[in-house]
C-alpha cells in the first residue's frame, strides 16, 4: 500500500512465533518498512536504523525524522525511562521525511526495550488523536485505549499523512486475520 512515512518496526524475540501478533502482516503490506527483532540494540545499528535509508537506492536522500510511537506515562520517570523531547511540529509538514518508530510486544516487553534503548528515549513521540475502538479482539487489552501494533501504527500514518483511506485495506486484511484466529481458538 501507498504511505510516505517509513516506518520501522523493532519487534521483541517472544513476539516472533506469536500467532496472533501483527507486526508481520502489517511489514508485509507496508514497502516502506522494516522489522527487526531484538530487546537490546546496539547503539550505533540503532542510530543507523533511525537515521539512515533503508534502500541503497535512497543513500543520497535527506536524512529521516524519527519519532517513536509509544504513549508517555506518568510513571516513565520512576522507572529511569528519560522524558521525551517535544516533538517538532514543523516535522508533521513534511511526513515523507519521517521514519515512524513502533515497539512491537506486550506493554511490559515494550517498556523494558525501552528502558534498555536510551537512543529510544531520545526520539519526541507521537500522540494518537481520535483513536477508534480496537477490532482486535482476540487479544485482551487492559484500557480501550490499547490497539495491537498494526492497529496504532495505520491511526498514525492516518494523522501523520492526513487520511485514513488508504489504510483500510490494511485493516480490512486485519478483521480477516482476527476472524481466521478467532476461527481457530473456537476449534
Amino acid at each position: 500500500m501507498a504511505h510516505g512515512t517509513e516506518v520501522l518496526i523493532l519487534q521483541h524475540p517472544l513476539e516472533v512465533h506469536e500467532a496472533k501478533g501483527t507486526a508481520r502482516l502489517l511489514h508485509l503490506c507496508l514497502p516502506h518498512s522494516r522489522m527487526v527483532t531484538g530487546e537490546r540494540f546496539d547503539a550505533s545499528t540503532l542510530q543507523q536504523w533511525l537515521t539512515a535509508p533503508f534502500e541503497a537506492i535512497d543513500a543520497a536522500a535527506a536524512p529521516r525524522h524519527a519519532l517513536l510511537l509509544y504513549p508517555e506515562a506518568p510513571q516513565d520517570a520512576a522507572l529511569g525511562i528519560a522524558t521525551p523531547p517535544p516533538l517538532d511540529p514543523a516535522w508533521l509538514q513534511t511526513p515523507e521525511r519521517l521514519r515512524l518508530v513502533v515497539l512491537d510486544g506486550t506493554w511490559r516487553k515494550s517498556r523494558k526495550m525501552l528502558h534498555l534503548n536510551p537512543l529510544l528515549q531520545q526520539l519526541p513521540r507521537l500522540p494518537l488523536r481520535e483513536l477508534p475502538a480496537s477490532r482486535y479482539r482476540i487479544r485482551a487489552a487492559r484500557q480501550p485505549h490499547q490497539l495491537s501494533t498494526l492497529e496504532a501504527t495505520c491511526a498514525a500514518l492516518a494523522q501523520l499523512e492526513g487520511s485514513a483511506e488508504p489504510f483500510e485495506p490494511l485493516l480490512s486484511a486485519f478483521d480477516e486475520f482476527v476472524a481466521q484466529q478467532a476461527a481457530w481458538q473456537g476449534r
